[in-house]
């Protein structure tokens, strides 16, 4: 038993979705994250459980009121078409747009506790030595919360790469633009052709192994890193 053609289209379409979304959503998130882990608005709750929102929802809904948003006569669908652009279901620009959504959360969570965790006194240090603004988010914050972008990136990759529910409802199962692996999967099983369906399925269950291994592992060695701060 090996692969298909199919099946390799589907994992590369798979790898290249993973890869886009996930170094998307780490810009995205930086600025989101960082003022969730600062700020002491009112606003922060209500944010917090919009960013968190993906976690509980199921996919399908999730999935229903994209595709109501993103096609020819949702809100934004209808702005692209004005704009003479294609609508966003049943593509692979589509694809991108839900996935980034759905895996907000996965990436968002780990910075802002990574920026949490440094606490205040890093940052006040490096003001008294006439750091601006940036100087101080640059070279004080971000190198203190790489552990947080570590167990973000790989949380998003691997969050991306087992989707179904949602990049069903948007992408539907066109070949070679949005048939990822996880509809691959469902297609073999349709018809039957379990022995490819095992094959790709043991390829899922390795894959999701090496996440959890590493994740673990980065989890390890932050415990182990000291850090500034009261936290």
């Amino acid at each position: 038993m090996s692969l298909s053609p199919g099946d390799l289209e589907a994992i590369w379409l798979t790898l290249k979705l993973a890869v886009l979304v996930t170094s998307l959503l780490l810009i995205i998130s930086t600025p989101i994250a960082w003022w969730l882990a600062r700020t002491q608005s009112w606003l922060k709750a209500p944010i917090n459980a919009i960013v968190a929102m993906p976690l509980v929802l199921p996919p399908t809904v999730l999935g229903f009121y994209l595709l109501l948003f993103l096609g020819p006569d949702g809100t934004l669908g209808s702005a692209l078409n004005s704009l003479g652009l294609s609508p966003l279901p049943f593509s692979f620009s589509g694809l991108v747009v839900a996935s980034m959504i759905y895996s907000l959360p996965f990436v968002v969570q780990p910075i802002q506790n990574a920026f949490s965790a440094m606490g205040q006194r890093p940052l006040e240090v490096a003001a008294t030595l006439r750091a601006s603004p940036w100087d101080r988010f640059i070279h004080v914050a971000l190198p203190l919360a790489k552990p947080g972008y570590l167990s973000a990136a790989v949380l998003g990759f691997a969050h991306t790469v087992g989707e179904f529910g949602v990049i069903l409802m948007i992408g539907g199962n066109i070949e070679g633009e949005t048939r990822v692996l996880s509809v691959q999967i469902y297609d073999h099983v349709e018809a039957l052709e379990y022995g490819q369906a095992h094959l790709l399925s043991l390829l899922m269950v390795a894959f999701a192994f090496c996440v959890l291994a590493l994740l673990y592992s980065l989890q390890k060695r932050t415990k182990r890193t000291p850090h500034f701060g009261p936290y």
